[in-house]
């Protein structure tokens, strides 16, 4: 079993902004896969579905992003899916927007859903979908995650999302080292 994992804040407010990339890669994934409504528990917004004969949790955590590791690990102990079979969705401020990065581990580089997560988990070894937000260096950057894309910004999302399906799917079937050397590149940069 694998669980794919989209971060974000829950409520209108936090919509299209910055920090909810996860949320908006996840549930363009829902869409395709004609899931349109998600069920409650432990705090999460999830579903379960097969693809390819293995189970797959699509899950979107309610808590805010600073606490999304204790409701990843509530699933991952109920479901009982190791920390290597969690595909975690996340924004990356250290990324150019348009810019995508597929990682298997490493430290939180000051994300507080990814420090949360690996506390939670007791492990830095959890694959991760990092989405490039940008830096604007005039605000700060809290202000900044929970901003709302620009025009321009929303066409690099729209790219990053006309391929992101098949980096999930491509997840859930394949070696997550073929993914990343698959995904890993300037073809998937946009330019």
């Amino acid at each position: 079993m694998k669980m794919i994992v989209g971060l974000g804040n829950p409520g209108d407010e936090y919509k299209n902004t910055h920090h909810n990339i996860g949320f908006i890669i996840l549930d363009n994934y829902c869409k395709e896969k004609n899931i349109s409504k998600m069920k409650e528990k432990y705090n999460g917004l999830y579903q379960k579905i097969m693809i390819n004969g293995e189970s797959i949790i699509l899950l979107k955590p309610l808590s805010y992003m600073n606490l999304s590791g204790t409701v990843i690990r509530k699933f991952a102990d109920f479901y009982k899916i190791k920390a290597s079979d969690i595909f975690v969705i996340q924004d990356d401020i250290d990324l150019p927007i348009g810019k995508i990065k597929l990682k298997y581990k490493g430290s939180s580089g000051g994300h507080n859903g990814i420090k949360n997560i690996i506390s939670e988990l007791k492990t830095e070894e959890f694959p991760r979908f990092k989405v490039g937000i940008g830096r604007n260096q005039k605000i700060s950057i809290k202000d900044y995650v929970l901003n709302k894309f620009t025009s321009e910004d929303a066409e690099k999302i729209k790219w990053i999302l006309s391929f992101s399906n098949n980096i999930i799917d491509d997840f859930i079937t394949m070696n997550y080292e073929k993914v990343m050397s698959k995904y890993n590149g300037e073809a998937y940069e946009f330019k």
